[in-house]
């Protein structure tokens, strides 16, 4: 999905970050910061339309954190904060 897309579900739903699936599969990790990060500067020299534009051309592939480390529900905390940790 475009970036915007997504940025504008995340302030809709009050959210900062989502999982990223493929049919099915966890594939990432994407966050407000991932997105926001992705938008161009305000201090641009860009015409709103050649931002908007260029903005619309990235998905969330090219922004998310593709090494995701999960546990499984049934995982002890303790275990879950030591990997944490690590």
């Amino acid at each position: 999905d475009p970036v915007n897309d997504v940025l504008a579900m995340f302030n809709r739903e009050h959210i900062r970050r989502a999982p990223v699936m493929l049919k099915g599969k966890l594939v990432g990790v994407v966050s407000q910061t991932d997105l926001m990060n992705a938008s161009p500067s305000k201090a641009t020299s860009l015409s709103i339309w050649e931002a908007n534009y260029l903005v619309s051309k990235i998905t969330v592939r090219h922004v998310m954190t593709k090494k995701v480390i999960t546990v499984d529900a049934d995982t002890p905390i303790e275990e879950a904060a030591r990997i944490m940790a690590d």
